[in-house]
């Protein structure tokens, strides 16, 4: 079996995360904006277990259709879960930690549109870190 098209992974992704009532879903394109991926994807688990429960769905899913090449992060904590595959990056948040990060920022869009945020000269609030959280770890 062939493996699927960026397109594809973006599709199953998103589609798992909607089956799983993953909330706050932002896809950002990244084609010609990184060397790593062509696009992200971000979105929250309710709780730590929903978090795991996504991720785990999200990896057999794409698995059962061939592409069996994914490197995933942070399955131990679950706060912040990573699933890299290739094309497509995938980020999975508790709510505080993800609002931490703010990933959304960092590539300038949105995390309620998806769009993307005109650029500004604010610098960044410095707050602490939500507990137990050190972003992904294997």
């Amino acid at each position: 079996m062939a493996e699927p098209s960026t397109e594809q992974v973006r599709k199953l992704i998103a589609s798992s995360l909607d089956d799983d009532k993953a909330e706050n879903v932002v896809i950002i394109d990244l084609h010609g904006k990184s060397s790593v991926t062509d696009t992200m994807v971000i979105a929250s688990g309710r709780s730590q277990r929903h978090v795991s429960a996504i991720a785990d769905h999200i990896m057999r899913t794409l698995k059962k259709n061939g592409h069996g090449k994914i490197a995933v992060e942070g399955l131990t904590a679950c706060d912040w879960v990573l699933i890299d595959a290739g094309d497509v990056i995938l980020h999975l948040f508790r709510p505080e930690v993800r609002e931490f990060y703010n990933l959304e920022k960092m590539w300038s869009v949105d995390p309620v549109s998806g769009e993307a945020i005109p650029e500004t000269s604010e610098t960044p609030e410095t707050s602490e870190a939500p507990a137990a959280s050190q972003g992904p770890a294997g």
